[in-house]
């Protein structure tokens, strides 16, 4: 009996692992691939549409911006972390979600970076032009304000990492389109947050381990953009380290959160 029992529990084990992974490979084919083209520059993106989309509707719009980690030129590494998030809410939560992807020699923001030291250091440049990659999605995000079928007042961002810190400067350099924000373990110049509107909301998450990028950025980051009159939430998690977003994204009240914000 003891031997019978085993074998089903580890049959049982066996799906929980194989299942999953299985099910979120396959659903992620619902993400689009597409190119957005301005020029002589190409900016690879993934795209999730609402189920029983309509153009006649109106959806809000996410937009989520991945770490260096995923950067390629494969149009498929940027739906590793965050893009189950928004499969699994896909019916609770009818939205537009863009997942671009950064090629491996560009940022998303405008920060020189040493990555001889651990923790790394990150001189931002915030206030300097765009770097070509985070230019072209502001590019595309203007492309899809033109839409009929999107909810200018619902325009939300986030992102993880390098990702965290695009997400603090994009808000920054277009101040009036969003609704709302979140940053997880990133970091920006924080004189930026005088250039954020008033009462903006933000949700900032930080591991307090993170020996990558110190949580001290997020935290300071936080002050100052409540210092200036915003508004940012500040989430720490006492035992993450660099990959706090596992955390961040298993929030219950993540979505709630953003998607009841809007202008």
């Amino acid at each position: 009996m003891k031997k019978r029992f085993l074998h089903i529990s580890v049959l049982f084990l066996v799906i929980l692992l194989t299942v999953p992974f299985s099910v979120t490979a396959q659903d992620k084919e619902a993400f689009k691939k597409e190119h957005f083209i301005k020029g002589a520059d190409t900016l690879n993106y993934r795209i999730l549409f609402p189920k029983d989309f309509s153009e006649e509707k109106k959806y809000p719009v996410v937009l989520f911006l991945h770490g260096a980690g995923e950067r390629g030129n494969d149009n498929e590494s940027q739906l590793i972390h965050g893009s189950g998030l928004f499969l699994e809410n896909r019916e609770n939560y009818p939205a537009i979600v863009i997942f671009p992807q950064a090629p491996k020699d560009d940022y998303w923001a405008k920060v020189k970076v040493n990555r001889d030291t651990i923790p790394f250091q990150f001189n931002f440049e915030n206030e300097k032009p765009a770097t070509k990659s985070l230019q072209l999605v502001m590019d595309l995000m203007e492309y899809m304000l033109r839409k009929n079928f999107v909810d200018t007042s619902r325009i939300y961002v986030g992102g993880l990492s390098m990702g965290g810190m695009g997400t603090f400067e994009i808000i920054y350099k277009k101040p009036e389109l969003f609704a709302a924000a979140f940053s997880i373990c990133g970091g920006a110049n924080p004189e930026i947050a005088t250039a954020y509107p008033k009462g903006f909301n933000i949700w900032i998450f930080h591991g307090e381990k993170d020996d990558v990028v110190l949580p001290k950025y997020s935290k300071i980051m936080a002050r100052e953009i409540n210092h200036h009159g915003g508004n940012a939430k500040l989430s720490l998690y006492p035992n993450d380290n660099h990959n706090s977003w596992d955390s961040a994204l298993a929030e219950p009240y993540l979505l709630p959160w953003l998607f009841d914000n809007s202008k």
